[in-house]
């Protein structure tokens, strides 16, 4: 007769065994389980960070009064809804959805009358009450709204409406929304906004990053730049938040190639201009504390290198917006240059570490949207572009997003990019795990694909190590990630790095994997040299991959194929040039095969043809946090 339950039998057999005299013959004493210094578990106290996750640090609404005033209709819950996964309606009516959710989302709207347009929309009685408020609220509903935003954009960094009861009410929601949409080891959300300090149209944004809920962060309110226009100040209030509330707090400044000069600068700030005062060491300490990260790509610009700054780098030039400040009012010269782009200024914080015994721009790498439209749309061809007037259409990559007074400075919507994203390597989708990724630096900045990258530096990693499948828990043994240090070269060894990027699922392949290295040599001049460490489908020759990956991109039908390059890309590579004397920094870029441009898409799908010059195709890619070597213990 057959046995029904075949596996009970085996378990009662086994069971039946296992008290007997033949099962203590061939089973170990179960003292020696306990007595066993190691686990049979590999994964049994892990702690490590074992997961990457892709989020936007820098998504703005309608409660953003430059977008509200100026056309937006979704708010924070739209916002917070696509983030997640759900198909939202665009304000032109668009059907938008992302390829995937998001892991994590920072509503970063703006603090200066935070809510604005929310309150007018309602017809509020506190902007009814106020007399500036009632005027705006009236232009408003008579169609003449962007006459008001104009109005108070023109106001800069005077608050025509002070009234703390608008902005406490609206921290009050934004505070409600982030703890409501929060789903813990699901999809997380942060309390935050932007601080947008532009005095004169230069561009010194921060967008302020809480670890905690609203049961700490509502004893403050948020800092704009009508309490001031200096970041020393804003580091105050953060320093001033901790203290108060035992949360903790980081800030993420913009990235810099719309500040003229002042973002990344060895003088202190006075109002619209440099002070003339070099900063100190109190200074770059305050400033690396409270700002470990800065965003290096978004939809505004590149901003890990510029081609003037880096000639022999064939990738610098990518997504560039170089002409002017953040309002077109001052045309950019060269020598603000080195102020304004993460490479450079990662270089010269090693030379003020060595004169002020502490480096300011020890920062790690992060990319985000700043699109103010609600929606996080990082990718190429689901492009919903910075603002609501310039969504899909046949006509936006026509359009003047910045309409400068010298038309060689105008920002066209055709030279504004899709980017971008941040991804952190963390143990949970938790708030605080991903806050201290951050803050330790264990990130890495995208252009808007979900490229997969980690690379760890040490002293005695072996070639055959980067393809163990567990290379991360060698990585973390004898050495250290991303956003890590590395001291004092043991009998003069040069680092090693273990380097894995993989590409975006629903992407391109991977052309290549680069180490940009940055040093301060005997003279204490800064350097930097780029090493291409693996090519898909050639050899590497002096450093550098022998000839380009291909292109299989079909502009006019928006379209491309996966025939070359590899989805997986890792190498183990040595520095060949290490001088263990000499202080210098590490980080990995990986660039995609080439593949079409949001343009190329826009011009198959609405059959339009685009400016002259306009670029339609690229390489997306990741830039990681650097590994810092310093000579001293």
């Amino acid at each position: 007769m057959r046995t029904l339950f075949p596996c009970a039998t085996a378990l009662v057999t086994l069971a039946t065994l296992t008290g007997s005299a033949f099962a203590q013959d061939i089973l170990p004493p179960k003292e020696n389980y306990a007595a066993s210094k190691a686990e049979y578990s590999p994964y049994a106290g892990d702690h490590f960070p074992n997961r990457v996750l892709f989020g936007d640090t820098h998504l703005h609404s309608s409660w953003s009064t430059d977008s509200g005033m100026a056309g937006g209709t979704l708010g924070q819950d739209a916002g917070y809804r696509v983030s997640r996964g759900e198909e939202v309606t665009s304000h032109l009516g668009w059907k938008v959805k992302l390829i995937r959710p998001l892991d994590f989302i920072v509503m970063a709207d703006h603090a200066e009358n935070l809510g604005l347009a929310d309150f007018i929309r309602r017809s509020d009685p506190l902007v009814l009450a106020n007399p500036v408020g009632k005027k705006w609220h009236d232009m408003v509903k008579s169609g003449n709204g962007y006459d008001a935003f104009l109005e108070w954009l023109r106001a800069n960094d005077t608050d025509l409406i002070n009234e703390p009861r608008m902005l406490a009410t609206a921290w009050d929601s934004a505070t409600s929304n982030a703890d409501k949409y929060y789903q813990p080891g699901t999809f997380t959300t942060f309390h935050g906004f932007e601080w947008t300090s532009h005095p004169g149209g230069n561009n010194m944004h921060r967008v302020v990053i809480f670890r905690d809920g609203k049961d700490r962060t509502s004893q403050v309110m948020p800092y704009s730049q009508y309490d001031s226009t200096n970041p020393e100040d804003l580091w105050d209030y953060m320093a001033g938040y901790e203290d108060k509330t035992g949360g903790q707090v980081l800030a993420i400044p913009h990235n810099g190639n719309l500040s003229n000069g002042l973002m990344f600068a060895m003088e202190t700030i006075d109002g619209n201009k440099l002070s003339g005062t070099a900063i100190d060491a109190d200074y770059a300490a305050k400033r690396i504390k409270w700002e470990p990260l800065a965003e290096v790509t978004q939809q505004k610009g590149d901003g890990e290198a510029h081609p003037l700054l880096s000639p022999d780098d064939a990738f610098a030039d990518f997504e560039t917006l170089d002409a002017a400040n953040l309002n077109g009012q001052q045309s950019k010269t060269p020598e603000m240059l080195p102020r304004e782009y993460a490479r450079a200024a990662l270089k010269t914080g090693l030379k003020a570490k060595q004169d002020l015994g502490v480096n300011p721009f020890k920062f790690g790498m992060i990319g985000s949207t700043d699109n103010h439209t609600a929606l996080p749309t990082s990718r190429e061809e689901n492009n919903f572009s910075k603002a609501s007037f310039v969504e899909p259409s046949a006509e936006r990559a026509f359009h003047p997003l910045v309409a400068a007074a010298d038309p060689a400075n105008s920002i066209m919507e055709a030279d504004v990019g899709a980017s971008g994203l941040a991804a952190v390597w963390a143990r949970e989708n938790t708030r605080e795990s991903i806050w201290d990724a951050m803050a330790r630096k264990e990130t890495y900045a995208t252009s808007g694909t979900r490229i997969r990258v980690r690379v760890f530096g040490g002293w005695d990693f072996e070639a055959d190590e980067v393809v163990r499948p567990d290379f991360a828990r060698t990585g973390y043994a004898r050495g250290v990630p991303m956003g890590g240090d590395l001291k004092d070269a043991p009998n003069g060894e040069a680092p090693k790095f273990m380097i894995r990027a993989v590409r975006d699922p629903d992407g391109a392949n991977l052309d290549r994997i680069q180490v940009v290295k940055g040093w301060l040599d005997a003279n204490g001049e800064t350097q930097e040299k780029i090493f291409d460490v693996a090519c898909a489908d050639r050899e590497i020759v002096n450093n550098a991959c022998d000839g380009d990956v291909g292109n299989t991109v079909d502009v006019a039908d928006a379209s491309y194929t996966n025939t070359i390059g590899d989805a997986l890309l890792a190498a183990h590579w040595t520095d060949p040039e290490f001088d263990p004397s000499l202080s210098a920094f590490y980080y990995v870029r990986v660039l995609e095969i080439p593949t079409p441009r949001w343009t190329a898409y826009d011009a198959k799908f609405f059959g339009t043809k685009m400016p002259e010059g306009t670029a339609m195709q690229l390489q997306d890619r990741a830039y990681t946090s650097p590994i810092w070597y310093t000579p001293e213990g």
